[in-house]
Protein backbone atom coordinates (compact mmCIF):
# COMPACT_ATOMS: atom_id res chain seq x y z
CA UNK A 1 0.00 0.00 0.00
CA UNK A 2 1.37 3.40 -1.00
CA UNK A 3 1.76 6.10 1.63
CA UNK A 4 0.74 9.70 0.95
CA UNK A 5 1.99 12.52 3.18
CA UNK A 6 -0.41 15.43 3.67
CA UNK A 7 1.08 18.65 5.00
CA UNK A 8 -1.56 20.12 7.28
CA UNK A 9 -4.46 18.51 9.12
CA UNK A 10 -7.02 21.30 9.52
CA UNK A 11 -10.50 21.30 8.00
CA UNK A 12 -8.86 22.53 4.78
CA UNK A 13 -7.14 19.16 4.32
CA UNK A 14 -10.10 16.99 5.26
CA UNK A 15 -11.42 16.49 1.69
CA UNK A 16 -7.92 15.51 0.55
CA UNK A 17 -7.44 12.98 3.35
CA UNK A 18 -10.87 11.47 2.78
CA UNK A 19 -10.31 11.16 -0.97
CA UNK A 20 -6.90 9.56 -0.48
CA UNK A 21 -8.39 7.00 1.89
CA UNK A 22 -11.12 6.25 -0.66
CA UNK A 23 -8.35 5.59 -3.19
CA UNK A 24 -6.88 2.93 -0.88
CA UNK A 25 -3.85 4.95 0.24
CA UNK A 26 -2.19 5.01 3.62
CA UNK A 27 -2.24 8.65 4.76
CA UNK A 28 0.05 10.42 7.22
CA UNK A 29 -0.54 14.02 8.32
CA UNK A 30 1.73 16.69 9.82
CA UNK A 31 0.33 19.65 11.78
CA UNK A 32 -0.08 21.22 15.18
CA UNK A 33 -2.54 19.24 17.29
CA UNK A 34 -4.83 22.24 17.84
CA UNK A 35 -7.44 22.31 15.09
CA UNK A 36 -6.17 19.07 13.53
CA UNK A 37 -9.53 17.64 12.50
CA UNK A 38 -7.76 15.10 10.26
CA UNK A 39 -5.96 13.59 13.24
CA UNK A 40 -8.56 10.84 13.59
CA UNK A 41 -9.05 10.40 9.83
CA UNK A 42 -5.47 9.66 8.77
CA UNK A 43 -3.50 6.50 9.52
CA UNK A 44 -0.62 8.27 11.27
CA UNK A 45 -0.55 11.77 12.74
CA UNK A 46 2.64 13.66 13.60
CA UNK A 47 2.25 16.78 15.83
CA UNK A 48 4.84 18.78 13.90
CA UNK A 49 4.45 22.33 12.60
CA UNK A 50 3.96 22.40 8.83
CA UNK A 51 6.90 24.82 8.56
CA UNK A 52 9.35 22.35 10.18
CA UNK A 53 10.46 21.02 6.82
CA UNK A 54 13.64 19.26 7.98
CA UNK A 55 11.84 17.25 10.66
CA UNK A 56 9.00 16.43 8.27
CA UNK A 57 11.54 15.31 5.66
CA UNK A 58 13.18 12.99 8.20
CA UNK A 59 9.85 11.43 9.12
CA UNK A 60 8.76 11.11 5.48
CA UNK A 61 11.96 9.21 4.70
CA UNK A 62 11.25 6.90 7.63
CA UNK A 63 7.69 6.38 6.40
CA UNK A 64 8.92 5.77 2.83
CA UNK A 65 6.21 7.94 1.34
CA UNK A 66 5.24 7.69 -2.33
CA UNK A 67 3.95 11.26 -2.61
CA UNK A 68 3.36 14.49 -0.71
CA UNK A 69 0.73 17.19 -1.19
CA UNK A 70 -1.56 19.75 0.41
CA UNK A 71 -4.60 21.77 -0.69
CA UNK A 72 -5.71 25.34 -0.02
CA UNK A 73 -2.67 26.21 2.14
CA UNK A 74 -0.10 28.77 1.02
CA UNK A 75 1.97 28.14 4.15
CA UNK A 76 2.22 24.39 3.51
CA UNK A 77 3.08 24.62 -0.20
CA UNK A 78 6.83 25.34 0.21
CA UNK A 79 7.18 22.42 2.64
CA UNK A 80 5.45 20.12 0.14
CA UNK A 81 7.89 21.19 -2.56
CA UNK A 82 10.90 20.81 -0.22
CA UNK A 83 9.96 17.24 0.68
CA UNK A 84 9.23 16.29 -2.93
CA UNK A 85 12.49 17.76 -4.21
CA UNK A 86 14.67 16.12 -1.55
CA UNK A 87 13.01 12.72 -1.93
CA UNK A 88 12.90 12.70 -5.73
CA UNK A 89 9.09 12.76 -5.79
CA UNK A 90 6.80 14.62 -8.16
CA UNK A 91 6.19 18.23 -7.22
CA UNK A 92 7.20 21.82 -7.81
CA UNK A 93 10.81 22.68 -7.12
CA UNK A 94 11.33 24.41 -3.79
CA UNK A 95 12.44 27.73 -5.29
CA UNK A 96 9.31 27.88 -7.45
CA UNK A 97 7.13 27.23 -4.42
CA UNK A 98 8.87 30.04 -2.54
CA UNK A 99 8.31 32.41 -5.47
CA UNK A 100 4.59 31.62 -5.43
CA UNK A 101 4.39 31.85 -1.63
CA UNK A 102 6.03 35.25 -1.28
CA UNK A 103 3.88 37.90 -3.00
CA UNK A 104 6.90 40.20 -3.27
CA UNK A 105 8.98 37.66 -5.21
CA UNK A 106 5.94 36.57 -7.18
CA UNK A 107 5.25 40.11 -8.39
CA UNK A 108 8.88 40.71 -9.37
CA UNK A 109 8.98 37.46 -11.33
CA UNK A 110 5.70 38.09 -13.13
CA UNK A 111 6.49 41.72 -13.96
CA UNK A 112 9.84 40.64 -15.41
CA UNK A 113 7.95 38.12 -17.56
CA UNK A 114 5.65 40.84 -18.89
CA UNK A 115 2.58 39.85 -16.86
CA UNK A 116 0.31 42.73 -15.83
CA UNK A 117 0.36 43.11 -12.02
CA UNK A 118 -0.45 45.99 -9.66
CA UNK A 119 2.36 48.43 -8.93
CA UNK A 120 3.62 47.94 -5.39
CA UNK A 121 6.32 48.41 -2.81
CA UNK A 122 7.32 46.23 0.14
CA UNK A 123 8.06 47.48 3.67
CA UNK A 124 9.35 45.75 6.78
CA UNK A 125 8.54 48.53 9.27
CA UNK A 126 6.28 51.55 9.56
CA UNK A 127 9.38 53.74 9.36
CA UNK A 128 9.74 52.72 5.72
CA UNK A 129 6.25 53.81 4.73
CA UNK A 130 6.53 55.76 1.50
CA UNK A 131 4.08 55.50 -1.38
CA UNK A 132 6.97 55.95 -3.81
CA UNK A 133 4.75 57.13 -6.65
CA UNK A 134 1.63 55.18 -5.67
CA UNK A 135 -1.57 57.14 -5.19
CA UNK A 136 -4.49 56.59 -2.82
CA UNK A 137 -6.43 54.40 -2.56
CA UNK A 138 -3.95 51.56 -2.01
CA UNK A 139 -4.21 47.99 -0.76
CA UNK A 140 -2.07 46.89 2.20
CA UNK A 141 -1.53 43.16 2.83
CA UNK A 142 0.98 40.69 4.31
CA UNK A 143 3.47 39.38 1.77
CA UNK A 144 2.81 35.72 2.54
CA UNK A 145 -0.74 35.07 3.78
CA UNK A 146 -4.10 34.20 2.20
CA UNK A 147 -7.80 34.21 3.06
CA UNK A 148 -7.99 38.04 3.03
CA UNK A 149 -6.03 38.01 6.29
CA UNK A 150 -4.96 41.56 7.28
CA UNK A 151 -5.90 42.95 3.85
CA UNK A 152 -7.05 46.58 3.99
CA UNK A 153 -7.99 49.23 1.45
CA UNK A 154 -6.55 52.56 2.58
CA UNK A 155 -7.91 55.82 1.21
CA UNK A 156 -5.83 58.39 3.06
CA UNK A 157 -2.45 58.78 4.75
CA UNK A 158 -3.91 58.84 8.26
CA UNK A 159 -4.92 55.16 8.10
CA UNK A 160 -1.82 53.85 6.35
CA UNK A 161 0.37 53.20 9.39
CA UNK A 162 -2.38 51.22 11.16
CA UNK A 163 -2.92 49.03 8.09
CA UNK A 164 0.80 48.40 7.63
CA UNK A 165 1.24 47.56 11.32
CA UNK A 166 -1.53 44.96 11.06
CA UNK A 167 -0.11 43.43 7.88
CA UNK A 168 3.37 43.19 9.42
CA UNK A 169 1.91 41.51 12.51
CA UNK A 170 0.32 38.74 10.45
CA UNK A 171 3.16 38.25 7.95
CA UNK A 172 5.41 35.30 8.72
CA UNK A 173 8.29 37.13 7.01
CA UNK A 174 7.30 40.43 8.68
CA UNK A 175 6.80 42.08 5.29
CA UNK A 176 3.87 44.17 4.09
CA UNK A 177 2.91 45.05 0.53
CA UNK A 178 1.50 48.46 -0.33
CA UNK A 179 0.03 48.11 -3.79
CA UNK A 180 -1.96 49.94 -6.43
CA UNK A 181 -5.70 49.50 -5.96
CA UNK A 182 -7.29 47.90 -9.02
CA UNK A 183 -11.00 48.48 -9.48
CA UNK A 184 -12.60 45.56 -11.26
CA UNK A 185 -14.36 42.23 -11.37
CA UNK A 186 -12.76 39.46 -9.30
CA UNK A 187 -12.22 35.96 -10.67
CA UNK A 188 -9.93 33.01 -10.06
CA UNK A 189 -8.55 30.38 -12.41
CA UNK A 190 -8.24 26.74 -11.34
CA UNK A 191 -5.56 24.64 -13.08
CA UNK A 192 -3.63 21.42 -12.63
CA UNK A 193 -0.17 20.80 -14.06
CA UNK A 194 1.97 17.77 -14.82
CA UNK A 195 5.56 17.98 -16.07
CA UNK A 196 5.04 21.61 -17.03
CA UNK A 197 1.85 21.03 -19.01
CA UNK A 198 -0.95 23.17 -17.62
CA UNK A 199 -4.55 21.98 -17.84
CA UNK A 200 -7.27 24.65 -17.51
CA UNK A 201 -10.16 23.40 -15.38
CA UNK A 202 -12.46 26.29 -14.56
CA UNK A 203 -12.83 30.05 -14.01
CA UNK A 204 -14.63 31.13 -10.85
CA UNK A 205 -16.69 34.32 -10.46
CA UNK A 206 -16.46 35.90 -7.00
CA UNK A 207 -18.62 38.12 -4.82
CA UNK A 208 -16.80 39.98 -2.05
CA UNK A 209 -17.55 42.46 0.71
CA UNK A 210 -15.62 45.11 -1.17
CA UNK A 211 -13.60 47.66 0.80
CA UNK A 212 -11.93 47.67 3.17
CA UNK A 213 -11.13 43.93 3.51
CA UNK A 214 -12.54 42.23 0.36
CA UNK A 215 -13.62 39.02 2.09
CA UNK A 216 -15.24 36.54 -0.28
CA UNK A 217 -18.96 35.93 0.27
CA UNK A 218 -19.74 33.64 -2.66
CA UNK A 219 -18.18 31.82 -5.62
CA UNK A 220 -19.89 30.66 -8.80
CA UNK A 221 -18.82 28.38 -11.65
CA UNK A 222 -18.60 28.52 -14.60
CA UNK A 223 -17.72 32.18 -15.10
CA UNK A 224 -20.09 34.32 -17.11
CA UNK A 225 -17.18 36.01 -18.90
CA UNK A 226 -17.25 35.79 -22.72
CA UNK A 227 -15.38 32.82 -24.17
CA UNK A 228 -12.82 35.08 -25.90
CA UNK A 229 -11.97 36.74 -22.58
CA UNK A 230 -11.69 33.35 -20.89
CA UNK A 231 -9.26 32.17 -23.57
CA UNK A 232 -7.08 35.25 -22.96
CA UNK A 233 -7.14 34.61 -19.22
CA UNK A 234 -6.11 30.97 -19.64
CA UNK A 235 -3.23 32.02 -21.92
CA UNK A 236 -2.00 34.57 -19.35
CA UNK A 237 -2.28 31.93 -16.62
CA UNK A 238 -0.15 29.41 -18.50
CA UNK A 239 2.49 32.06 -19.17
CA UNK A 240 2.49 33.13 -15.51
CA UNK A 241 2.81 29.53 -14.26
CA UNK A 242 5.76 29.00 -16.60
CA UNK A 243 7.38 32.22 -15.36
CA UNK A 244 7.05 31.13 -11.73
CA UNK A 245 8.29 27.61 -12.54
CA UNK A 246 5.18 25.84 -11.21
CA UNK A 247 5.23 22.53 -13.08
CA UNK A 248 3.30 19.95 -11.05
CA UNK A 249 0.08 20.03 -9.06
CA UNK A 250 -2.79 22.45 -8.58
CA UNK A 251 -2.60 26.22 -8.94
CA UNK A 252 -5.06 28.94 -8.00
CA UNK A 253 -4.64 32.24 -9.84
CA UNK A 254 -6.55 35.37 -8.84
CA UNK A 255 -7.34 38.25 -11.21
CA UNK A 256 -9.17 41.53 -11.50
CA UNK A 257 -10.78 42.47 -14.80
CA UNK A 258 -11.14 46.23 -15.24
CA UNK A 259 -13.94 47.94 -17.13
CA UNK A 260 -11.58 48.69 -20.02
CA UNK A 261 -10.57 45.01 -20.35
CA UNK A 262 -7.27 45.06 -18.47
CA UNK A 263 -6.54 41.57 -17.04
CA UNK A 264 -4.47 42.02 -13.87
CA UNK A 265 -2.89 39.15 -11.94
CA UNK A 266 -3.37 39.77 -8.23
CA UNK A 267 -1.60 36.63 -7.03
CA UNK A 268 -0.95 32.99 -7.90
CA UNK A 269 -0.86 30.16 -5.37
CA UNK A 270 0.95 26.91 -6.06
CA UNK A 271 -1.93 24.97 -4.52
CA UNK A 272 -5.65 24.29 -4.93
CA UNK A 273 -8.05 27.12 -4.22
CA UNK A 274 -9.78 27.10 -0.85
CA UNK A 275 -13.37 27.98 0.00
CA UNK A 276 -14.50 24.61 -1.49
CA UNK A 277 -13.49 25.85 -4.96
CA UNK A 278 -11.04 23.04 -5.65
CA UNK A 279 -12.38 20.37 -3.35
CA UNK A 280 -16.03 20.64 -4.45
CA UNK A 281 -17.01 23.25 -7.02
CA UNK A 282 -14.73 22.12 -9.87
CA UNK A 283 -16.04 18.57 -9.66
CA UNK A 284 -19.65 19.74 -9.42
CA UNK A 285 -19.38 22.05 -12.45
CA UNK A 286 -17.04 20.03 -14.71
CA UNK A 287 -17.21 16.40 -13.57
CA UNK A 288 -13.42 16.34 -13.05
CA UNK A 289 -12.26 15.00 -9.69
CA UNK A 290 -9.70 17.68 -8.84
CA UNK A 291 -8.76 16.05 -5.53
CA UNK A 292 -7.94 12.76 -7.21
CA UNK A 293 -5.93 14.62 -9.82
CA UNK A 294 -3.80 16.33 -7.16
CA UNK A 295 -3.14 12.97 -5.50
CA UNK A 296 -2.28 11.30 -8.82
CA UNK A 297 0.22 14.05 -9.64
CA UNK A 298 1.84 13.71 -6.20
CA UNK A 299 2.22 9.97 -6.77
CA UNK A 300 3.83 10.57 -10.16
CA UNK A 301 0.94 9.10 -12.10
CA UNK A 302 -0.24 10.45 -15.47
CA UNK A 303 -3.34 12.64 -15.62
CA UNK A 304 -5.71 13.39 -18.50
CA UNK A 305 -8.15 16.03 -17.28
CA UNK A 306 -11.19 16.43 -19.52
CA UNK A 307 -13.36 19.04 -17.79
CA UNK A 308 -16.68 19.80 -19.40
CA UNK A 309 -19.66 21.92 -18.46
CA UNK A 310 -22.12 19.65 -16.70
CA UNK A 311 -23.76 22.11 -14.29
CA UNK A 312 -23.52 25.37 -12.40
CA UNK A 313 -21.97 25.17 -8.95
CA UNK A 314 -21.22 27.58 -6.17
CA UNK A 315 -20.94 28.37 -2.50
CA UNK A 316 -22.48 31.06 -0.28
CA UNK A 317 -20.97 31.96 3.10
CA UNK A 318 -22.87 32.88 6.24
CA UNK A 319 -21.87 36.01 8.18
CA UNK A 320 -23.29 39.12 9.81
CA UNK A 321 -23.31 40.64 6.34
CA UNK A 322 -25.16 37.66 4.80
CA UNK A 323 -27.77 36.46 7.34
CA UNK A 324 -29.96 35.53 4.35
CA UNK A 325 -27.87 32.34 4.00
CA UNK A 326 -29.01 30.98 7.37
CA UNK A 327 -32.53 29.82 6.34
CA UNK A 328 -31.01 27.87 3.46
CA UNK A 329 -28.72 26.05 5.91
CA UNK A 330 -31.63 25.22 8.20
CA UNK A 331 -33.89 24.10 5.33
CA UNK A 332 -31.22 22.61 3.07
CA UNK A 333 -33.24 19.42 2.54
CA UNK A 334 -36.00 21.45 0.90
CA UNK A 335 -33.73 22.46 -2.00
CA UNK A 336 -32.63 19.82 -4.49
CA UNK A 337 -29.77 22.10 -5.58
CA UNK A 338 -28.06 22.19 -2.17
CA UNK A 339 -25.46 19.43 -1.85
CA UNK A 340 -23.94 20.53 1.48
CA UNK A 341 -24.74 23.10 4.15
CA UNK A 342 -23.40 23.76 7.63
CA UNK A 343 -23.36 26.43 10.29
CA UNK A 344 -19.87 26.33 11.76
CA UNK A 345 -20.28 29.06 14.38
CA UNK A 346 -23.36 30.23 16.27
CA UNK A 347 -22.16 33.83 16.19
CA UNK A 348 -22.51 35.90 13.02
CA UNK A 349 -19.55 38.25 13.01
CA UNK A 350 -18.52 41.25 10.90
CA UNK A 351 -15.99 40.21 8.28
CA UNK A 352 -12.32 41.15 8.35
CA UNK A 353 -10.98 37.85 6.93
CA UNK A 354 -12.27 34.47 5.71
CA UNK A 355 -11.99 32.93 9.18
CA UNK A 356 -14.77 35.24 10.41
CA UNK A 357 -17.41 33.45 8.32
CA UNK A 358 -19.89 31.24 10.18
CA UNK A 359 -21.18 28.66 7.70
CA UNK A 360 -21.79 27.82 4.08
CA UNK A 361 -24.16 26.46 1.44
CA UNK A 362 -22.77 24.53 -1.54
CA UNK A 363 -25.01 24.03 -4.55
CA UNK A 364 -25.16 22.35 -7.96
CA UNK A 365 -27.77 23.51 -10.46
CA UNK A 366 -28.30 22.13 -13.95
CA UNK A 367 -29.67 25.19 -15.74
CA UNK A 368 -28.65 28.37 -13.91
CA UNK A 369 -26.99 29.80 -10.82
CA UNK A 370 -28.83 28.92 -7.63
CA UNK A 371 -29.59 32.36 -6.22
CA UNK A 372 -29.55 33.36 -2.57
CA UNK A 373 -30.14 37.14 -2.35
CA UNK A 374 -27.20 37.92 -0.09
CA UNK A 375 -26.06 41.30 1.18
CA UNK A 376 -29.23 43.19 0.37
CA UNK A 377 -28.05 46.15 2.43
CA UNK A 378 -24.45 46.01 1.27
CA UNK A 379 -22.67 47.27 -1.83
CA UNK A 380 -21.13 43.96 -2.88
CA UNK A 381 -18.58 43.53 -5.65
Amino acid sequence: MKTLAVIGASYLQRPLVERAKQMGLRVICFAWTQGAVCKDLCDVFYPVSITEKEEILRLCRTEQIAGVCTIASDVAAPTVAYIAEHMGLTGNIYEAALRAHDKHRMRDTLITAGVDCPKYKVVTSTVQIDLNGLQFPVIVKPSDRSGSLAVTKVTDKGDLETAVTKALEFSMAHEALIEEFIEGREISVETISRNGEHFALQITDKITTGAPHFVELAHHQPSSLPSEMQARIYAITRHALDALGLTDGAAHSEYKITNDGRIVVMEIGGRMGGDFIGSDLVRLSTGYDFLQGVIEVALGEPIMPKPRKIAYSGVYFLSALTPEVFPYIVRARNYKEIVAAEQTDSELRPLTCSADRSGYVIYQSKNEIFTIPIGRSADLQ
